[in-house]
């Protein structure tokens, strides 16, 4: 025996009853709902004020072996584990960077840089030597230590950390922190920069100095310009779809407030967990959208009792906390669920954007409960105007002038439009197969920044693997002293190596257990061809051992972006599945329904390939990079898909759960097969639509940040809830429903008395309100 409507009714209270009597509360007692979360606010912004916020740019995923080569280091040779740097200084004018003056501006440089308390000292054992020794006899020696390289001579002092390349155009000045850049003052990161930048006000200078991107930590602003135009739009759609410049500025003023709890939290504990810089703006742009959206449904639905049912806004509040406030509850939880199960693959820094981007969520989810109904409250019946009041008939069932014709006509050509709109999604996905994983880095760097010209001056002076350098650590197995001869004997098997253009030392540390090489590849750092000879270096561990009694390690930039990447690729099967899992258990309860669950999964598995496929042509490609403001292609960032796998989950099923449980509810109460579906989406139709469009707008706002990492964020959650919203809900989910008639409904008979009965609908609430109304009667109303 199977069932098709849900025939039991519980005496138990329903959620949707709990939250009308939350409204009720809320909306009565409007001021201690209100200064309580003022509160709140008032002491995060004070320990704000006492404790300032500190963020890192760092990206470390614990466990990888470049991350565990750093770790080792960190021990073993401190010196070396720190950060590394750049400035590349050129000549122009057709001079050169050894002439007299410039090569006496770059030592004072130099000099100045070497002496700031952050920057290791380099010893310069047997630099006393050389010095007795002829000039030329001195410089071929120290160029024989950096394979064949020239290092730059000023006022007869060789100076080996400055090389100078073949034309005598470019140099380049390498120094290492003591410490990762990120725990660097920002004053002397600054100091630093002006040093550099400094060289061309020196006397007789003809250069110009250019800081690598590592002076330049990525912080990006938390909003802008483009971020606010996201807020204005999505104040202009509120205004249309609610009719009144009040009523539209609800939504706004609580997703604001909550925003400033759960990001201005999230600030708070930044003293005592590693808060990365994207964390935060992630967690704005997800909190803003959903904090609107939240609040829009909550607005939208007390308006429509009191224009359609003719109730007071008292009660039409508490009632739309109760019904719009359990869709609201559901699909907030699903959001929650997704972003939580990020921790499963345990990866720290995921696993902390998607806490603090949760936790936010969790805070709009509390405010559309608590702190909208409080200030509808403060409102009152001014929330409809006597101008709406008097416009509306106080029918509820009127055809939608749009809405009507544009779902019957789906529902019509139902077969076309499901093989139409997976026919579209299968082609935009089709650019997935290519998709590249990676980190920013000064080559996707803008054209005319200093990090760019740096990276572009150092590729024509020493070749393009110069910014790609691998750091090798290595490491005596005995514990014993390493000599030069074994050095000398590693760096020689290094050489011989394809893709190898040079080896240089890195130095020892005091006891001489561990040794530092730099290897220099012919090949870029994002190159395949740089990719293969980390993983080379890695297989000949064993090698390496058994010849020279050594543990030899692969880290630096390149080898830890390649580590991330990959970490991400194996995470991302595993939190796919969980996710799907999770899905088809959370539809299964929401809905009471067998056949909706596998729609809900299956259309959010075709928006986020299509999207991923939008991600590749745009940043890999340069499609569109004009109007974005990036004009260099690169990798697309290698956290980007699994986290915008569980974002974009979370806020599809938000469209799912609204509009399906408007058709559900319409189904409910007692239309059938094709009526249950065009009822129920006129009715949610014109909030999700407005909905959606809001988050475009938001995240749309994040797509022109400067930063390319929340430039890609924007863009791909831009671009998801469009084909999600538009495609999947709005013309995939009615034609589905409508192929699969009653059947969409049906469940067997002992799954359905075993659910727990959720009442998402609140249709336990709206008969007990009709008894509670009408004792003799049990008239029943759609809302």
């Amino acid at each position: 025996m199977a069932s098709t409507f849900p025939h039991r009714v519980s005496g138990e209270i329903g959620v949707s009853s709990i939250l009308h009597q939350l409204g009720r509360f809320a909306f009565t007692h409007r001021w201690t709902v209100i200064g309580a979360w003022a509160l709140i606010l008032t002491v995060i912004v004070g320990v704000l004020i006492a404790v300032p916020p500190k963020v890192s740019s760092e990206f470390r995923i614990d466990g990888t072996p470049s991350q565990d080569v750093l770790d080792t280091l960190g021990e073993n040779f401190p010196d070396a584990a720190g950060s590394q740097a750049f400035i590349t200084f050129a000549a122009s004018d057709g001079n050169h960077v050894d002439d007299p003056a410039n090569a006496s501006a770059i030592a004072n440089i130099v000099k100045e840089i070497s002496e700031n308390e952050y920057v290791v000292q380099r010893e310069q054992a047997g630099m006393d030597a050389l010095a007795q020794l002829p000039p030329e006899q001195a410089i071929a020696i120290v160029s024989e230590q950096l394979g064949g390289l020239t290092p730059l001579v000023a006022a007869g002092v060789i100076l080996p950390n400055v090389l100078v390349s073949d034309n005598r155009e470019v140099a380049l000045y390498t120094f290492q922190f003591t410490e990762q850049v990120d725990s660097v003052p920002a004053a002397e990161l600054e100091a630093i920069r002006q040093s550099g930048e400094g060289a061309a006000d020196a006397p007789g200078s003809t250069l110009r100095g250019y800081p690598s991107s590592t002076l330049v930590p990525l912080i990006p602003n938390l909003a802008g310009p483009a971020e606010l135009v996201g807020i204005i739009v999505a104040g202009l759609v509120l205004t249309l779809t609610l009719g009144s410049l009040l009523a539209a500025g609800l939504p706004l003023l609580t997703a604001l407030v909550g925003v400033g709890v759960g990001v201005g939290g999230a600030f708070t504990l930044s003293s005592v967990i590693d808060l990365s810089a994207v964390t935060p703006v992630l967690a704005l742009m997800v909190g803003l959208a959903v904090g609107i959206d939240y609040s829009l449904f909550i607005v939208n639905r007390q308006r429509r009792l009191i224009l359609d049912s003719r109730l007071n806004a008292g009660d039409a509040a508490a009632r739309a906390t109760g019904t719009a406030g359990s869709a609201v509850f559901f699909a907030g939880l699903t959001v929650l669920v997704a972003l939580c199960g990020l921790s499963v693959v345990g990866i720290q820094l995921l696993t902390t954007m998607a806490l603090v981007a949760a936790a936010t969520v969790a805070v709009a989810i509390a405010i559309a409960l608590t702190l909208v109904p409080a200030l509808l409250g403060l409102v009152g019946e001014r929330i409809v105007s006597a101008r709406a009041r008097a416009k509306s008939s106080g029918a509820a069932d009127e055809n939608h002038p749009v809405a009507h014709p544009y779902v019957s006509t789906i529902v019509r050509f139902r077969l076309p439009t499901v093989l139409i709109v997976i026919a579209i999604l299968g082609v935009m996905a089709i650019p997935a197969t290519s998709l590249t994983l990676g980190l920013p880095s000064s080559a996707t760097a803008n054209d005319g920044t200093a990090a760019r010209e740096s990276y572009d001056l150092t590729a024509a002076g020493f070749g393009e693997g110069f910014s790609g350098q691998l750091v090798l650590a290595a490491t005596s197995q005995s514990g014993s002293e390493i000599d030069d001869e074994t050095i000398a004997e590693l760096s020689a098997d290094l050489r011989a190596l394809s893709n190898v253009d040079k080896v240089l030392p890195g130095g020892m540390n005091d006891d001489r257990t561990t040794a530092i090489l730099s290897v220099v590849p012919d090949s870029g750092p994002a190159s395949t061809d740089t990719a293969d000879l980390v993983y080379k270096i890695r297989s000949m561990d064993n090698e390496f051992s058994d010849q020279y009694g050594l543990d030899v390690g692969v880290t630096g930039q390149t080898a830890v972006t390649l580590d991330i990447s990959a970490a991400m690729e194996d995470a991302l099967p595993l939190y796919l599945g969980v996710i799907v899992i999770l899905s088809l258990l959370i539809m299964l309860l929401v809905f009471r329904s067998i056949l909706i669950p596998i729609q809900a999964t299956a259309g959010f598995l075709f928006s986020v390939l299509a999207t991923l496929g939008v991600l590749t042509l745009v940043f890999q490609e340069g499609w569109f990079s004009n109007v974005l403001g990036f004009d260099t292609p690169g990798p697309v960032v290698s956290f980007l898909p699994i986290l915008v796998t569980g974002i974009l989950y979370g806020l599809a099923m938000d469209y799912q759960v609204f509009l399906v449980s408007s058709m559900r509810e319409s189904h409910v109460h007692g239309h059938v097969g094709q009526e249950a579906i065009k009822r129920g989406f006129e009715h949610a139709s014109k909030v999700v639509v407005a909905a959606a469009v809001i988050m475009v707008a938001v995240f749309g706002g994040f797509a022109f940040n400067e930063d390319i990492m929340v430039k890609q964020i924007g863009v791909a959650l831009s671009i998801g809830i469009l084909l999600d919203a538009f495609l999947i809900r709005m013309a995939l989910t009615p034609a589905l429903l409508a192929l699969f008639g009653e059947r969409s409904w049906w469940i067997p008979r002992w799954l359905d008395r075993i659910l727990p009965n959720l009442d998402i609908e609140g249709d336990k609430l709206n008969k007990q309100l009709s008894l509670n109304s009408n004792p003799a009667g049990s008239g029943r109303k759609f809302l």
